[in-house]
């Protein structure tokens, strides 16, 4: 394909020195290409003037057939190179609304500000659906919630630790100043978390069987957001992640509720196919 493309620089610029320099090879270099090709093809394909090169007859008549062919191929060509170097294309990810509020947004602004010529998609939804749609190429990547089960084919590369922790408001702050066991805590307070299948609510269902609690929250409700407003208003006890909260904490609007029980960390993953 060199020698097409040296072909349409040549019959561009008009100028074999010219052309040179634009593709950074030497004269005689391109001199040689178009020779060859004239070679192959068995027809002269450039008259050499002083002044530069025009087409003979038979170098209209031949690009006249590879014109279109050619076009396409730049096109590509170009379109390539655009999206090697982040000008151009699309950037599908997937994330619970969760996640992607209180994690990937502080990323996603860093990215548009530096390819603002990347679209970006993102879809919310449970992780069972967003790993099937990987797995169909709807989407490039996830930013999904650990421990769960995970296809054995995925690459799954850690990029945050994840703290959990019962928070209420300081009414309840106030009634719990000693760490108090799982047991007591579900059997005397409210607990608000979020419905199944969410992961976070899995992961605590898990951690309270362990533990041998029957646990059956007073408030499961779908949005994370709520489970942090209902906390606040003092609805009662909320399972929530401090990342994911810390203006909250900080603000002093939650605290956490010190529980006997160790609550395990959690990872983020960046993962892909």
């Amino acid at each position: 394909m060199n020698l097409i493309k040296f072909f349409i620089t040549l019959l561009s610029i008009g100028n074999i020195s010219k052309a040179a320099d634009f593709l950074y090879i030497s004269q005689p270099a391109i001199s040689k290409s178009i020779k060859k090709l004239e070679q192959e093809l068995d027809i002269t394909l450039f008259y050499r003037t002083p002044k530069g090169v025009t087409l003979t007859e038979n170098g209209k008549i031949f690009f006249e057939f590879i014109k279109n062919g050619v076009e396409s191929f730049f096109n590509g060509e170009h379109k390539l190179t655009a999206l090697n170097n982040l000008d151009t294309g699309v950037l599908r990810i997937g994330a619970s609304t969760t996640i992607t509020k209180y994690f990937l947004l502080p990323f996603i602004e860093q990215f548009h500000k530096t390819y603002p010529k990347i679209e970006i998609s993102i879809t919310n939804h449970l992780t069972n659906r967003l790993v099937s749609s990987l797995k169909k190429g709807s989407l490039d990547f996830l930013i999904i919630n650990l421990p769960m089960k995970l296809d054995n084919t995925l690459n799954i590369t850690p990029c945050a630790t994840l703290h959990d922790c019962f928070a209420g408001n300081l009414e309840y702050k106030n009634q719990i100043k000693e760490p108090i066991s799982l047991q007591n805590l579900v059997a005397n307070y409210p607990i608000i978390t979020q419905k199944e299948p969410s992961n976070t609510r899995t992961f605590l269902n898990s951690f309270m069987a362990s533990h041998q609690v029957n646990f059956h929250p007073q408030f499961d409700v779908v949005s994370y957001s709520l489970v942090k407003d209902f906390a606040k208003i003092g609805m009662g006890i909320s399972y929530i992640t401090k990342e994911f909260t810390k203006s909250d904490l900080q603000n002093k609007k939650l605290f956490s509720i010190p529980i006997k029980e160790k609550i395990p960390t959690r990872q983020l993953r960046f993962s892909y196919f």
